[in-house]
């Protein structure tokens, strides 16, 4: 008998987090639903489990140290261990957000959860993902955190909030640096890119579902052992740097 494999899904409650929860947990793994507001995670797990997912709420704030590690003990405790995080939580930031006019308290909020966040959450849950045969960490990132799509002619990423850009930008390079130390070890890590998704994130203005832009996140949630590390990569294939 296969050992039931557990996975942590931050920003979990809606959207492409609830998605990557319910794709995941439809190949017989357990889920936890990562989330800080507590009716809509309850929700959310209810949801999960009338569609037959064994899920779990994991109340979690990403901005808060004492939370993320609270959360790593709930866990341990109702898992008894983790094989794979997917850091999904973000957030746009208020709008408009123009270089030139940028208020710095948006951009501090938009770090504090898209890339603090994502390195509070990995470093609290190192211990159990070492722990792990095949642990895999997934970083839900962007292509328009892409240099190298930004800086090239004829490509149109469209009006993207700056702060959320390059918080994007951030943590791919984050993803590189997690993927160097982690190197020869049980851990994959890799960014991964949903696509123009319909989300609250966007006005539900994206062009793809919430379930076609989880695809590339239970992907790499699946890797074999041989499988990408420090990579980013889209349903199509790797997005540059």
């Amino acid at each position: 008998m296969t050992e039931q494999r557990i996975a942590l899904i931050t920003g979990a409650n809606k959207g492409i987090g609830y998605q990557i929860a319910a794709g995941l947990g439809a190949l017989g793994w357990r889920v936890g639903v990562g989330a800080r507001d507590q009716q809509r995670r309850d929700a959310a797990v209810s949801r999960l489990r009338d569609a037959g997912v064994d899920a779990f709420g994991v109340p979690l704030e990403v901005t808060d140290q004492a939370s993320v590690t609270a959360a790593a003990e709930l866990i341990t405790k109702q898992a008894g261990g983790l094989d794979v995080l997917v850091n999904n939580a973000a957030i746009t930031g208020s709008l408009p957000q123009h270089p030139s006019t940028l208020d710095v308290g948006v951009v501090a909020a938009v770090v504090d959860t898209n890339v603090l966040g994502v390195i509070r959450v990995t470093n609290a849950m190192l211990p159990l993902l070492r722990a792990s045969a095949a642990a895999r960490i997934v970083n839900i990132s962007s292509s328009v955190g892409s240099l190298t799509l930004q800086t090239a002619q004829g490509v149109d990423l469209g009006a993207v909030p700056t702060a959320y850009l390059a918080s994007k930008t951030f943590l791919n390079a984050l993803t590189i640096q997690y993927a160097k130390e982690l190197r020869g070890s049980n851990i994959l890590v890799n960014s991964g890119c949903p696509g123009f998704t319909a989300t609250d994130l966007n006005g539900f203005s994206g062009d793809r579902t919430a379930q076609q832009g989880a695809a590339i996140a239970i992907r790499l949630a699946t890797l074999p052992a041989n499988g990408p590390s420090g990579g980013f990569f889209n349903e199509a294939g790797t997005v540059p740097w």
